[in-house]
Formats: C-alpha cells, sequence, structure tokens
C-alpha cells in the first residue's frame, strides 16, 4: 500500500461492513479515489465476509484491534513517476 487511512472505531453496536464503508467514505473523500483493501486485527475479522463492497478485507497479525488501514494495493494502482 503506498499511501493508507488509519481508521479507528470500537462502538460495538457497529457491524464490522459498516466499519469498513465509513472508513472507506473518509478515504475517498480526503484522497480522491475508491479504497480497494483494507487491512484489519485478526481479532476483528469475521471470515463470512471477504469483501465489502469491492474492498477486499486482509487480516494481520501487526494492526491493533478496532483498528482499519486502508488504501489501494498497490499493485492495483500505478506508481506515479517523478
Amino acid at each position: 500500500m503506498r499511501e493508507g487511512l488509519l481508521w479507528y472505531d470500537k462502538d460495538p453496536n457497529r457491524q464490522l461492513a459498516d466499519k469498513i464503508n465509513r472508513a472507506a467514505e473518509r478515504y475517498q473523500a480526503k484522497l480522491r479515489h475508491k479504497p480497494t483493501i483494507c487491512y484489519l486485527s485478526v481479532e476483528d475479522y469475521d471470515d463470512k465476509i471477504k469483501e465489502v463492497n469491492g474492498i477486499l478485507l486482509k487480516p494481520v497479525n501487526n494492526i491493533r484491534p478496532h483498528h482499519f488501514l486502508i488504501g489501494v494495493e498497490q499493485t492495483t494502482r500505478t506508481a506515479k513517476t517523478n
């Protein structure tokens, strides 16, 4: 991931998909393009949900619970050259 947004959402009443959608909305408003991937804690991951609105969910061990690192997978977007 070349650029991303770290989103925190500890609300126990909010579903995982809603948390991802809220993070994606903020990402898109701030960076002007749709995210394609979200790294999340293994603890937060629900193996029944592999993606949310085209955003691939990847559980990893180095993301703390209730945190979501959302962005564009580096291989899906052409890197800018200077």
